[in-house]
């Protein structure tokens, strides 16, 4: 459909005979209506040894493959609320493990991050990781087939474009005929010139800050300018020293005036490789650091793309909210990241650094842009939600997993393991006990190995804590597939008229969601105590909503946490509503009205 002038990646509802219903293996069908993304890093989703030694290599640790995301994994991903699956890390990136042996370079661990590398230092664009394959010769059609069962469960598959940067040892050896490497024609006797692909340093040399090789240093002279727009040949081992930044014909480190006609050629080298993944059958590219990519060239080839996939899908990671309207409406993104308005906001609520009722002027910065935003509360960036570092466990999510996926009507991600608890607390290697489940280690997570089972994914073998947050998530998930007010419904926010005494608007959310006469009121509880509350509804919200203050309403709460509500209208509208919520709970209350006898 059109949207603003914009074509918009239209979302049809699955039909789905799944087996599974919080693990119980009851039969159940889920019609579908809002995006719900699945991230997960096939290296430790599928990976069935429990050996982790800290820095261990892939035959120490051993490492997920495509294989191992079997039907039965993407059945219980699809039944958990899924309609999407991100897949992270598939295309071939440096690595310290040698597959030299099947014509694969090896990389210098020079300018590697950990012993399996980070998925974001792409080395061969037209290839897959071949640590993912069980046969490494075979690496690509085992993908191909990961893509047709993803689809056979009803669910779409999503991959990393990573257009910024590549891998220090960029090195295609798959692409198609005719097709130049990055590099080959560049004058690297100067800074910048319009073609070339990438940033030179002339008369230096590249210095990694990390000297790990004696037998295979890395060099590299001219040095190039590193990936986060690191412009010297010494960059820290805090930037992104093992990416070398693409040139996209904006000369960063000279004054020369932007040209863009005709398209640069890194512009022509990236719209094939979209093209090529776009043939494989993926149905979208989550976009990495596309905000330091120019809007000109996501508005020239997400055009391209789609004049021969008009559905493909496009998310941007972009984390500058006074961009956001250029990077939809001009470069033509279907969705972006909304890191720094809403997940930094809910964060600083659910930590209690701010009050609940600051989440009002959050969702007003962004007011008019909501479809386009994608919600999350984790992601392989973000410190997971069950860390030391942020909420310790799980449950203690919920007031904000609530509100992020009830508010508006955009598309929500799950980050793999979120649904169960998992704490990101494991100092694997490369990456240290940050809080975060590692992008750059081999490793195995427990939970995911408890979901797993005997192969089944019926999650048998889960704790009973992480078996209980599985089941809220499905639970809220099917709520805002089902319920029309939560995929095509409007928003009223209350806390507006509820700045009194009887309302802990330091700890409670309060608003309602809307739609064909049917209206729901969502409260959430941030607080670790029992809150009781006097909640008003304007008459204005009633009108608004569908509400008539003549009549009596009770409600029951989808979640399950609290008790009913029961209150005439007109109490609403004067006193307000009595009620208490747990500590740490949400509620979701679906309002019916009804006349006294």
């Amino acid at each position: 459909m059109l949207n603003n002038g914009k074509l918009i990646s239209k979302i049809s509802y699955f039909y789905l005979d799944v087996f599974f219903s919080g693990f119980e293996g009851k039969k159940f069908r889920m019609d579908k209506h809002r995006f719900v993304i699945y991230q997960l890093l096939p290296r430790l989703f599928g990976n069935t040894k429990s050996v982790n030694v800290p820095n261990g290599n892939i035959d120490q640790n051993g490492c997920g493959k495509f294989n191992d995301i079997s039907k039965e994994a993407l059945i219980s991903i699809a039944g958990l609320g899924a309609t999407h699956v991100w897949y992270t890390g598939v295309i071939e990136h440096a690595t310290c493990s040698d597959f030299s042996k099947y014509g694969i370079a090896a990389d210098s661990p020079d300018v590697v991050k950990g012993q399996a590398g980070s998925p974001y230092a792409i080395k061969d664009y037209y290839d897959v990781a071949p640590d993912l394959a069980v046969d490494v010769n075979n690496r690509m059609a085992e993908f191909e087939n990961l893509i047709t069962r993803t689809h056979a469960a009803g669910l779409k598959v999503i991959i990393d474009l990573v257009p910024n940067h590549v891998a220090r040892n960029y090195n295609s050896d798959a692409a198609p005929k005719g097709i130049e490497p990055f590099g080959k024609k560049d004058n690297k006797k100067v800074s910048f010139a319009k073609d070339n692909n990438y940033y030179y340093l002339p008369g230096t040399t590249f210095k990694p800050p990390l000297q790990i090789s004696n037998e295979k240093p890395w060099k590299e002279t001219p040095a190039r300018a590193t990936g986060n727009d690191c412009f010297s040949p010494t960059p820290s081992v805090n930037d992104w020293y093992e990416t070398v930044k693409l040139n996209y014909g904006v000369d960063y480190p000279g004054d020369t005036q932007v040209d863009f006609e005709p398209e640069p050629d890194t512009w022509k080298k990236m719209l094939d490789i979209v093209l090529y993944w776009s043939q494989k059958g993926v149905d979208g590219f989550r976009c990495d650091m596309a905000g330091m990519v120019p809007v000109e060239f996501w508005r020239w080839m997400i055009g391209e793309v789609r004049s021969k996939f008009p559905e493909m899908l496009f998310i941007a990671e972009i984390y500058e909210a006074d961009r956001y309207q250029d990077y939809i409406f001009k470069g033509g993104f279907d969705f972006l990241y909304d890191k720094v308005v809403l997940y930094d906001a809910l964060r600083d609520v659910m930590e209690g650094k701010v009050p609940a009722s600051g989440l009002t002027d959050c969702w007003q910065k962004t007011d008019g842009l909501h479809h386009f935003l994608l919600y999350f509360l984790e992601n392989h960036d973000e410190q997971r939600l069950s860390s030391d570092f942020f909420m310790t466990v799980g449950h203690k999510a919920i007031p904000g997993m609530t509100v992020a996926a009830t508010m508006f009507n955009n598309p929500l991600l799950i980050y793999f393991g979120q649904e169960l608890g998992e704490r990101g607390m494991d100092e694997e290697g490369f990456s240290g006990r940050d809080g975060r489940t590692t992008i750059f280690d081999y490793w195995s997570l427990k939970l995911i190995q408890n979901w797993r089972s005997n192969g089944d994914w019926t999650g048998a073998d889960l704790p009973k804590a992480a078996a209980e947050l599985r089941s809220f998530y499905q639970k809220l998930l099917t709520i805002i597939h089902q319920k029309p007010a939560f995929y095509k419904g409007r928003f009223y926010d209350l806390m507006w008229v509820n700045r009194h005494e009887s309302f802990c608007h330091d700890k409670i959310y309060a608003f309602m969601r809307y739609e064909g006469g049917h209206c729901f009121l969502i409260l959430a509880n941030f607080s670790d105590k029992q809150q009781s509350y006097k909640l008003k509804i304007p008459l204005d919200a009633m009108d608004t909503c569908g509400m008539e203050k003549e009549l009596f309403y009770n409600g029951i709460d989808l979640l399950g946490f609290n008790r009913p509500l029961q209150f005439p209208a007109a109490v609403a509208l004067n006193g307000g509503i009595g009620g208490r919520l747990e500590p740490y709970t949400a509620s979701i209350y679906e309002l019916k009205g009804y006349v006294l006898d």
